[in-house]
């Protein structure tokens, strides 16, 4: 299975195609006949974000309420990151959603929005060694509850997309929540176009790689380069695509002729047995 933001990308270029078929007159395809990620980017599209959720904790006396998200758990090389940011009351900015879902102008657009209208912006990143230490959940928890400690001022109750971090705040976890909650929203374009930025400026000092192109996420580009160059220094070992790059092909040498014999079971565990890795590479 491929990287969650190649994933994603295809399903991106998929539903595309259909729109532009649809936009010709032609019959958009049905669920049935498109993979599982265009069905979900469809989904995904089909929800309203917006202040539901904010409406609901100042309901309970909540008067500073901070959105959190992470972007990067899926990739190969660098940091996860992370942003919390608490906006006014009742903000409404026009386009905003899940940053997975918006074109790259559209979220540079929306970011400085975004950082306009903040009462408050905090981003933290925690680095590749980190995240093969701790693995990419506990990585992308530590990153997040950082983010939310910066906070000046610091909120009263935090909005997360799908998990709860090990905090005092009054939380609420919404599956979905980069598509449901503006202020998830927020902290997902923030958090994505600051990254972004870093693969850019790290491309620089990496070449090779297409670090500018793919984000450090695992594209046929960037596995062809793994397999070419080898990891860096700031690609994630526990990664199954960049361990297996690290692996000493070159000594599994087959011997050939009258006088070869079958290599013993054991020999051959770790070229057969691929599906071992400590963690999940497609989250």
């Amino acid at each position: 299975m491929g990287s969650a933001g190649a994933t994603i990308k295809e399903a991106q270029h998929e539903e595309a195609q259909g729109e532009l078929i649809a936009r010709r007159g032609r019959k958009r395809l049905p669920d049935d006949e498109v993979c599982a990620a265009t069905r979900k980017m469809r989904m995904l599209r089909s929800l309203a974000c917006g202040n539901k959720y904010e409406k609901l904790a100042r309901a309970t006396g909540a008067t500073l309420i901070a959105g959190v998200d992470e972007v990067g758990r899926g990739a190969l090389f660098g940091p996860v990151v992370a942003a919390a940011v608490v906006l006014p009351p009742d903000t409404r900015i026009r386009g905003l959603r899940d940053s997975k879902q918006l074109l790259v102008e559209d979220r540079e657009r929306l970011d400085v929005v975004v950082r306009e209208r903040a009462i408050a912006i905090a981003i933290e990143e925690v680095d590749a060694e980190t995240i093969d230490r701790v693995n990419i959940y506990q990585a992308s928890r530590m990153a997040m509850a950082a983010a939310v400690v910066r906070l000046d001022p610091q909120p009263d109750h935090l909005l997360i997309d799908a998990l709860l971090l090990d905090l005092p705040h009054a939380q609420t976890k919404i599956i979905y929540g980069d598509s449901l909650s503006i202020s998830i929203a927020a902290a997902s374009v923030v958090a994505k176009v600051y990254r972004d930025r870093r693969m850019c400026e790290l491309d620089a000092e990496y070449p090779g790689y297409g670090l500018a192109s793919h984000k450090g996420y695992a594209t046929p580009e960037h596995r062809v380069a793994l397999k070419n160059l080898g990891p860096s220094v700031l690609h994630r070992k526990s990664f199954m695509p960049v361990a297996q790059a690290d692996l000493p092909w070159d000594e599994f040498e087959v011997e050939e002729g009258p006088d070869a014999q079958d290599p013993a079971p054991g020999d051959l565990a770790v070229i057969e047995d691929e599906s071992v890795c400590p963690i999940d590479s497609s989250v």
